[in-house]
């Protein structure tokens, strides 16, 4: 069965109980890292990843993550997949948990740096390929769009708002180191896309 189908029920499930069943379990699984350094609940760097703060919010995490998830699985198999995926929502954590330790009032939830590994995977894996946005009709190659998409996410991270773009930079740039380190020939790969090997 696809890990990509898999985690997508895994957070529908999750999101829709916490959010309208069970909402005391939303509290206990955010990532708050004021009380996560101070209780060593550690475990919400993982948990708070299958929370989302609305429909709106688990539906766009999960209409990224199938579009490009479902094509990152099959090219760099499914254990890799479930590696980058898990290691996405701890990596894509670490800056909140450091700048906001000491701040009682900051939480945050959402698949959202998991997903933007699997974007950015696919982004350095088929660099030319068109990414479609809405209302645009004509399709941006990939690696534009991934070198405008952090340009916004730095720009927008120095305001202050709801949206974790900490979490979404930490996310994208996780997903191209992994598939470095990790998975053997995606620099050649990269290379060879644009001719240069």
């Amino acid at each position: 069965m696809s890990i990509t189908i898999s985690l997508i029920a895994l957070n529908v499930l999750v999101s829709v109980v916490t959010l309208y069943a069970a909402p005391q379990l939303f509290n206990k699984f955010m990532l708050k890292p004021y009380r996560t350094v101070r209780e060593k609940t550690w475990y919400e760097l993982i948990s708070s990843g299958f929370l989302h703060a609305g429909m709106g919010h688990l539906f766009l995490n999960m209409f990224v993550l199938f579009f490009f998830g479902l094509v990152l699985e099959r090219t760099i198999g499914q254990g890799h997949f479930l590696a980058l995926y898990f290691t996405g929502l701890i990596v894509s954590g670490l800056p909140s948990l450091y700048t906001q330790k000491d701040n009682p009032e900051f939480a945050t939830v959402g698949a959202s740096g998991a997903v933007e590994g699997v974007l950015f995977g696919f982004i350095f894996l088929f660099p030319l390929d068109p990414i479609y946005i809405m209302f645009i009709p004509i399709g941006i190659p990939a690696i534009i769009f991934g070198v405008l998409f952090l340009v916004y996410s730095v720009y927008a991270s120095r305001k202050e708002g709801k949206i974790n773009h900490q979490a979404h930079i930490a996310g994208a740039l996780w997903g191209v180191v992994y598939l470095i380190v990790f998975v053997p020939n995606t620099i050649d790969h990269f290379l060879t896309v644009f001719g240069l090997i």
